[in-house]
């Protein structure tokens, strides 16, 4: 195991480094995990997202709108088809480099047991933020005048996976961090699944500023994260069947009103699947 090549070397000083502006691309694409060789998950999908524009991704478990994200920050390659960020290859590209313009913020997000300032700065060198860039980050993360009224503010210690703070507040200390690194493109995966409804409320307060003047691509279940989405695609099978605004696609009385219908009909909670985990006490009121 240890003498094994990886598929994709993350560490890699070879590759192009071009600018980006965030146009993606995914022409074609077909995937199957390699663990599960036998199991298609993509299947000829095809995406475009303009710089700057915020395309959500929508459908049942399993039709593959978290494995675009994976492709995105290439954790894996596509078996068939390309996947481009400004018509540049991924495969061609010098994965550091990539994934530097880059931020993920994901339903579970990863918080050590360290200062929250530390937490947000976390893989940046001394020199690529000052303390002002991380103010101005909370701020827009909806989580400035929380930390501001801790007792030792930024310095405050959040206990191991930050069980010193609520799913809310790790959410936004998460967004936080991804906006300090000023990414071309965001992801959001499922990213206010886990919330109760008043804790989503803030984080998709920071969420919305978070998309603003960059691309972002959202892996959605709950509907109230997508429906002010430039173009929401349904994805099924590994195909997008349905695409384009919150209205035109209700319009439409298909595939995505359809899957707004079994939301209301099965949970007032509203996601797509029922299977999530949400959290009871997730406010700003969490005292340390």
């Amino acid at each position: 195991m240890l003498e094994e090549e990886p598929r994709i070397d993350g560490m890699t000083p070879n590759g192009t480094r071009p600018q980006l502006s965030g146009e993606v691309k995914l022409n074609k694409v077909f995937f199957r995990y390699p663990e599960r060789p036998g199991v298609p998950i993509l299947q000829g999908l095809n995406v475009h997202v303009k710089p700057g524009q915020t395309l959500a991704l929508v459908g049942p478990s399993g039709c593959g709108k978290s494995t675009v994200i994976s492709l995105l920050e290439r954790l894996y390659d596509p078996l068939d088809g390309a996947v481009t960020v400004d018509n540049n290859d991924l495969r061609q590209m010098n994965p550091k480099h990539l994934r530097k313009h880059i931020a993920l913020v994901s339903q579970e997000p990863i918080l050590f047991d360290t200062s929250i300032r530390e937490n947000i700065v976390y893989g940046l060198q001394p020199g690529e933020y000052t303390e002002a860039e991380i103010s101005i980050a909370c701020q827009k993360a909806n989580i400035h005048n929380f930390i501001s009224e801790l007792p030792d503010g930024y310095e405050t210690r959040v206990g191991e996976k930050g069980t010193q703070l609520s799913g809310g507040q790790k959410q936004r200390i998460a967004i936080a961090r991804a906006l300090i690194r000023n990414p071309k493109i965001l992801l959001l995966d499922e990213a206010t699944s886990a919330l109760d409804t008043e804790s989503e409320k803030q984080v998709q307060v920071a969420l919305d500023a978070a998309a603003k003047d960059r691309t972002c691509i959202v892996v959605a279940h709950r509907l109230s994260t997508i429906v002010n989405a430039g173009c929401i695609m349904v994805v099924k099978n590994g195909q997008v069947v349905e695409q384009g605004t919150h209205n035109e696609l209700m319009a439409k009385r298909g595939a995505y009103f359809a899957l707004t219908q079994k939301q209301s009909s099965n949970q007032a909670g509203g996601q797509f699947d029922t299977g999530m985990a949400v959290e009871d006490e997730d406010d700003d009121n969490v005292k340390f």
